[in-house]
Order: structure tokens, then sequence, then C-alpha cells
């Protein structure tokens, strides 16, 4: 079953168990893929879908930084709730390990030794840990190697 499949049973469930917030959540991403679908005139593959995902999901972590600034934490707590959902879809997320690793393995390919080659390694190390890992996460990785 499609990634796309999934979120639709997912959401008739959500419908008929009357969980607001899942039905609320997919909705608006289902919403996210019709849209980017509909502006590019292509039908998205599960490779599409998993991008969407992991922008809403960025999205709504940049939401909760600013939601703690202003101390609005029924916000904070709302906000998790949807990341939550939202991870159900999401592959299986690299630990630290897996992910220092794969970084090292890409310097050592592209012979990468320098912090001005920054730019290089994220652009060759992004799209193999895509929906896996989050960019913060391996740019703090990257940063503390090439230091």
């Amino acid at each position: 079953m499609s990634l796309k499949e999934t979120l639709m049973q997912d959401l008739k469930t959500a419908m008929k168990e009357k969980n607001k917030k899942t039905k609320d959540t997919i909705t608006l991403v289902r919403a996210a893929i019709k849209q980017k679908e509909v502006d590019e005139r292509i039908e998205l593959d599960d490779e599409g879908v998993l991008k969407i995902l992991s922008k809403q999901i960025k999205e709504r972590r940049g939401s909760i930084e600013e939601f703690e600034k202003a101390g609005r934490d029924d916000l904070v707590r709302e906000t998790e709730e949807e990341i939550q959902i939202l991870m159900r879809y999401m592959p299986e997320q690299l630990s630290e390990e897996e992910l220092e690793k794969l970084v090292r393995e890409v310097m050592a390919e592209h012979d990468i030794t320098e912090k001005k080659q920054i730019g290089l390694l994220m652009k060759n190390i992004m799209p193999k840990v895509q929906g896996r890992a989050d960019g913060k996460a391996v740019n703090a990785i990257v940063n503390r190697i090439l230091n």
C-alpha cells in the first residue's frame, strides 16, 4: 500500500473514531500533497510524499520554538502531538552513530577534509538521509566532525 493510501485509510479510521487531532493533521498533509500535485501536474510517489511529510515536520518544529518563546505551552503540546502523528509515516530514523558513520563515509567518498567543503558534504549526504534524519542533526554532526 502506498503512503498516500495509508494516509487515506488512517484518515477514515480517525474519522470513525472521532479522533479530531489525527483527522486534522492528516487532512492538512493530504492538502499539501494535493497542492503539490496540482501545482506541478504530477502524481507524487512515496518519495515525494516523504519530502512533504519532512517539510511539514520541520515547519512544526520551527513553530514549537516560536511557541516556547511566547510561553504558549498549550500550542507546544498540540504541535508536538501533530509531529508524533506525522512521524508514524516516516521511515525509521537514523541513530546518531549511524548518522556519524554515514557522514564519515561520504567524507571519504568525496575526499572532504576541510570545513570550507561543508556545502559539498551536505549536498551529498542529504539525499542519502532523506526522511530518516533531520537536517539540523546532520549539520551538527558534520560541524562536530570537521572541527
